[in-house]
């Protein structure tokens, strides 16, 4: 049954596309279909020309996070609010603050974009949950550290639940394009628990906004692909040729370089260009990303999968970097090797999606290109001799995701063919036939 609903939902997807309008831009993970950023603007006190509010952005998704240079909140005012003072976050414009000939505030502009402070950040500038560099960590990797937060005191805002209102055109980038986000909704107040857990307290106001995740707004091309192979076959199915662009249109990837070139130490030395401007390693595919998946070997009652994960970015390091991998046997995962692992089940009665990422502090880095700049780890499956066979491509995942992100798959006949598969006796036959015809020809000739 869960193999049935593996399968039918990229037909059911496919027929919401087409049947109801919904546009491949919307923001729907079938993995992960719950997940979500949500901003809480809690309003915790009043002043005398506005309030004192606790901003905290939650990563309520289960496995995308970001990563550094981090998250930037930026919102519209709904009047002429501005902001005086901030703790745990800062705006990165001023503005024209000429028509405050006092104390001068924060901030300004009509239209502010927040960023998270550094670590490091003294102690009376901090809030709970700041100062972390904008990283924000996915809900299953590390629940601790998927929420972030700052405080702002506004001013000319209203002073009563009646005269205040709430910011608008809320806008999330982890660092670039790829959340949108909702409008503000009014919700019961957040209440909050004293450190000797005695006591309740709530917030004056809360308005939550709900920020969702597309793949197709936050880049262009894909950012990853996959590659097979296995031990019952000699050919390698590499990533399709072109997947994240191609090196004669450098536009697409940003620029490529050999591994071999003479020139490589210095190219990569110079950081004159932003970690965001990929620099790549010269590939067929030109994906940032390269995830293999070799079946290893095969036993009597188990058999095993060596995964390896490629950065071909010169200029890019992947910190928490996670994988999500969607295969029928991942019911019967008995030992994994190296990485962390656990079961994503999306749907009542479907278990055949994992979530895979690195040790803390051994391979949770994944290193820019070069000869460290990939991990690798070992899955040993049980065999359900009701469904395990090595025909057809069932050896080799449905779907796989890198930091999030869906990897681009090799077409299914380019598989890996069992060497007594039915295809290839059919191909055989084929070309017996064939030869005999020739040969008939060849007679008739003479």
């Amino acid at each position: 049954m869960g193999s049935l609903l593996s399968m039918a939902l990229p037909i059911i997807s496919l027929f919401l596309l087409c049947c109801f309008g919904i546009s491949s831009t919307e923001a729907y993970d079938a993995l992960d279909p719950i997940g979500n950023i949500t901003i809480k603007w809690d309003i915790m006190s009043w002043t005398s020309d506005g309030y004192v509010a606790t901003v905290s952005i939650h990563n309520f998704q289960q496995y995308r996070h970001i990563q550094a240079p981090g998250w930037q909140l930026g919102w519209t005012w709904a009047k002429k609010e501005v902001i005086w003072t901030m703790l745990g976050g800062q705006t990165m414009e001023q503005g024209d603050c000429s028509r405050f000939p006092g104390s001068i505030p924060h901030c300004c502009k009509r239209d502010p974009a927040v960023v998270d402070l550094l670590p490091g950040t003294p102690d009376n500038l901090q809030t709970a949950n700041c100062c972390r560099g904008g990283v924000l960590s996915s809900r299953v990797q590390d629940p601790l550290n998927a929420v972030s937060a700052f405080q702002i005191t506004v001013g000319l805002a209203g002073t009563t639940n009646k005269t205040v209102r709430s910011p608008k055109n809320f806008t999330l980038k982890a660092p670039g394009p790829g959340y949108t986000c909702g409008y503000p909704k009014p919700v019961r107040p957040t209440r909050f628990v004293t450190p000797d857990k005695r006591r309740f307290t709530q917030a004056m106001m809360t308005w939550n906004v709900t920020c969702t995740y597309s793949q197709f707004l936050a880049q262009k091309t894909p950012a990853c692909c996959v590659s097979l192979s296995s031990f019952y076959n000699d050919t390698v199915v590499n990533c399709p040729r072109c997947t994240c662009g191609c090196r004669n249109n450098a536009t697409d990837s940003g620029s490529c370089i050999r591994s071999d070139s003479p020139h490589l130490a210095s190219v990569v030395s110079h950081r004159s260009k932003s970690v965001n401007t990929p620099l790549l390693q010269c590939t067929s595919h030109m994906c940032p990303v390269r995830v293999h998946w070799h079946v290893k070997l095969n036993y009597k009652e188990y058999w095993r999968v060596k995964i390896t994960i490629t950065n071909f970015n010169y200029r890019m390091n992947f910190t928490q970097w996670n994988l999500v991998v969607q295969h029928p046997n991942l019911d019967n995962l008995t030992q994994i090797f190296s990485f962390n692992y656990k079961p994503l089940t999306p749907y009542a009665g479907l278990n055949d999606t994992a979530m895979l990422w690195g040790v803390r502090y051994y391979n949770d880095l994944l290193m820019e290109a070069g000869p460290f700049g990939n991990v690798q780890s070992e899955l040993l499956f049980r065999k359900d001799k009701s469904s395990f066979t090595f025909d057809k491509g069932w050896a080799f995942p449905r779907r796989i995701y890198f930091n999030g992100d869906d990897c681009v798959m090799p077409p299914p006949d380019a598989y890996p063919w069992l060497p007594n598969s039915s295809q290839r006796s059919v191909i055989s036959t084929l070309y017996s036939v064939a030869m005999i015809l020739a040969s008939g020809s060849l007679l008739w000739a003479y």
